[in-house]
């Protein structure tokens, strides 16, 4: 039978993640523990399943975590409050993007700044115009002054140094870093179907 203190938990927290993103379709929330382990002072995990969310104008076509252990200090709890947390704790897990999706998203506001900075490190040009996933290359395209048809640079994507890394298709060129949160670390990316895939961990701060 499920623990029903941590059933009242996650429906809580279900309604707090759907009130942080702009849009959400689906949500799967699953508690890890019980509460005896909560009483002690501990949340064992959380598993999230989220499609079609919204975060801070970034389109997540899919989102898979799992959280480590987590320390809760039931004396700090107030109303409206989730969860008390007082130590940082590690997540891990996938998150996808739509390449059609993304590409929007660089257009625009608040990730316009991100777009432009990648067309002109990865280009010398900018702003940027247009981002499309090709097979399991991203393309970047820039328009050019005087111009019919834009500047065009496709490049290969893996996980170095715990970011993204950026190298071009045919140069033999170094490879080019994206700035990253030194909280988050990118393990693994993966380009295919039109989808920009990547998987890591991260440590959150409460």
């Amino acid at each position: 039978m499920a623990d029903p203190v941590l059933n009242v938990l996650a429906g809580a927290l279900r309604l707090w993640i759907r009130s942080q993103c702009d849009s959400l379709g689906s949500l799967e929330l699953a508690l890890n523990g019980s509460t005896w382990s909560l009483l002690r002072g501990r949340l064992d995990g959380v598993t999230l399943k989220a499609r079609d969310a919204c975060f801070q104008g970034l389109p997540l076509q899919s989102v898979e975590l799992c959280s480590g252990p987590i320390a809760v200090d039931m004396k700090l709890l107030s109303p409206g409050q989730m969860l008390a947390l007082q130590q940082p704790f590690q997540v891990e897990g996938e998150v996808r993007f739509n390449g059609r999706q993304l590409n929007s998203a660089l257009l625009a506001e608040p990730w316009r700044w991100l777009g432009d900075w990648m067309a002109e490190q990865l280009m010398g040009l900018s702003p940027l115009g247009a981002l499309r996933i090709d097979s399991d290359l991203l393309e970047l395209q820039v328009p050019v002054a005087a111009h019919q048809d834009p500047a065009r640079r496709r490049f290969r994507l893996n996980a170095e140094q715990g970011t993204l890394c950026f190298r071009p298709e045919t140069a033999d060129e170094p490879c080019t870093l994206l700035p990253m949160d030194p909280a988050i670390r990118i393990e693994q990316v993966q380009l295919a179907s039109g989808q920009l895939a990547l998987k890591g961990q991260a440590s959150v701060t409460p």
